[in-house]
């Protein structure tokens, strides 16, 4: 049984030494390159923390780079876990992450020293990713620390934001992590033939199926530019050259191939999988792509960061009308996924259409937040369907539904829930429907509660207000039409490819 993800390295490394792991357009490393570089980084962090123990935080400031993966397995090499961290993000945010991480040690490149140095003010040691290179690798320190590790020691944590304004740290260990990569690595038929296509950012955890399925299987990744994803020509192209395989992205990202209608210049050859996630697939979108990859393998996932990133999957099986939504699925193994009503009583698929709370429970929930106590016990409670013994289950705080067919299907968040004029009210299914519409590039939905009016932000080049309320009128209540329609030249989008709806909201409420 594995019990520390560093097996899949060592495996890896052992079976395809000369076999490019990670690249991208300036750098590539090889199985055997990248288990020496971590080696010489393990070794560096052990002989600078040996005095302060260990499972301790070192976060990771580095650009996206195959480095940076390095750097990632140095650190649980040294028998710490790593933190990585956005070097776009605000300096107030990183300080923020920094008071409650209160990490050992930060890593950086060599660029970003000065910077670095500037946001920690004196609260961690700042070294940089070349000066950690130059160890030499102690093989023997290097087994000591691993013959004390569990597999339940935590592995990575990343920070999400915080309802409360301060950024939470969710801590995940090498058991969760090493289940999800060995349960998905089997539903999506991941092999050592597959090239992924790397879009989300190494902060985010939708990029553990890229990182980390690469290297249980032997197979590749290719880091796709960010900037490629604003030219979809350029980027299907990129995918082309390197004759990627597999992507797991996000539907911002595929539904900007599709608004262009890319793949009528060009079409990646070698594409074979296609996984979608991290927010609701525009089935408009979905359908765009199946046309273009009739005998691909699509599968859309759910799951938030407190569960290692996914619960439950769909292979999709069958045809859906543009108007219809992709379902979320069934639970991944050894996890159990089920619905709360409002008074913790469980819903069952013999309820279709009753929505819940997607509660869930097994070996992928997060340790906890870190420092975070309460914030811990709120969302980690235990089991209100079982009173013999403690069992710990995550709330979501995401609603879902069971279809006919006992699928889930995902409804909205809690907090994307309104009651407007009497009626109980799901934002993303207003969304659904006009996504539904041709010539619709992007809509979303906020509620203005002090006006109590339903705002919808759309991105078309071929439709107005007039032509969506009428289109709307055919395929909704009179209460979910929304009040107000804002035409705007580009939806804002977080770093991760979610609507950002902050921003919007800022936008068309606060700053209109």
């Amino acid at each position: 049984m594995l019990t520390n993800i560093l097996e899949y390295l060592e495996r890896s490394a052992e079976k395809y030494p000369d076999k490019t792991a990670y690249a991208s357009d300036d750098k590539q490393l090889t199985y055997s390159q990248l288990k020496n570089g971590a080696e010489r980084i393990g070794t560096g962090i052990a002989s600078l923390t040996e005095n302060m123990g260990e499972n301790l935080p070192v976060m990771i400031f580095m650009k996206k780079s195959p480095e940076t993966i390095a750097a990632f397995m140095g650190v649980l090499m040294s028998g710490n876990f790593y933190v990585p961290i956005d070097t776009e993000m605000p300096v107030h945010r990183v300080g923020l992450i920094i008071e409650n991480l209160r990490p050992s040690l930060i890593i950086c490149d060599a660029e970003l020293m000065d910077e670095v140095d500037r946001i920690a003010g004196g609260r961690a040691a700042v070294r940089s990713y070349e000066s950690l290179s130059g160890f030499d690798p102690d093989h023997e320190r290097l087994r000591k620390i691993r013959e004390r590790r569990i597999d339940t020691d935590p592995a990575y944590a990343i920070y999400t934001s915080g309802s409360t304004g301060i950024p939470k740290g969710v801590l995940v260990s090498h058991r969760s992590l090493i289940d999800y990569v060995e349960h998905f690595s089997e539903a999506c038929g991941f092999s050592d033939t597959d090239v992924a296509g790397n879009q989300v950012p190494f902060h985010f955890d939708a990029s553990l199926i890229d990182i980390y399925c690469t290297l249980r299987n032997g197979a590749s990744m290719v880091i796709i530019p960010v900037q490629l994803f604003s030219a979809p020509a350029r980027l299907l192209e990129h995918m082309e050259r390197w004759k990627i395989t597999i992507i797991r992205w996000v539907p911002s990202a595929l539904n900007m191939v599709s608004t262009f209608g890319a793949l009528k210049l060009s079409r990646p050859s070698e594409l074979r999988k296609i996984i979608f996630g991290a927010e609701a697939m525009p089935t408009k979108c979905f359908n765009y792509w199946k046309s273009n990859y009739p005998d691909a393998f699509f599968m859309q996932i759910y799951g938030p960061t407190e569960i290692t990133g996914i619960c439950t999957y769909y292979i999709v099986d069958r045809d859906f009308d543009d108007s219809e939504t992709i379902p979320i699925g069934r639970q991944i193994k050894n996890s159990s996924v089920f619905l709360l009503d409002e008074n913790d009583r469980l819903i069952t698929d013999s309820d279709p259409g009753m929505i819940g709370e997607i509660c869930v429970r097994g070996s992928g929930l997060a340790n906890g937040y870190i420092n975070s106590p309460e914030a811990t016990e709120r969302s980690f409670t235990q089991n209100p369907l079982n009173n013999r013994y403690p069992e710990r289950i995550y709330r979501t705080g995401d609603l879902a539904s069971y279809n006919e067919y006992g699928e889930l299907v995902f409804a909205s968040r809690k907090d994307h829930q309104i009651k407007h004029m009497g009626h109980r009210i799901e934002l993303p299914e207003i969304e659904a429907a006009a996504s539904g519409m041709e010539g619709m590039q992007n809509a979303a939905c906020i509620f203005d509660e002090r006006k109590n009016r339903i705002i919808m932000a759309y991105v078309s080049d071929a439709l107005d207000d007039i032509a969506i309320i009428e289109y709307l009128k055919k395929r909704l209540p009179r209460y979910m039409i929304p009040n107000v329609l804002k035409k705007i030249g580009k939806m804002p989008f977080t770093t991760g490819g979610k609507t950002d709806r902050m921003k919007l909201r800022e936008m068309m409420i606060e700053n209109p």
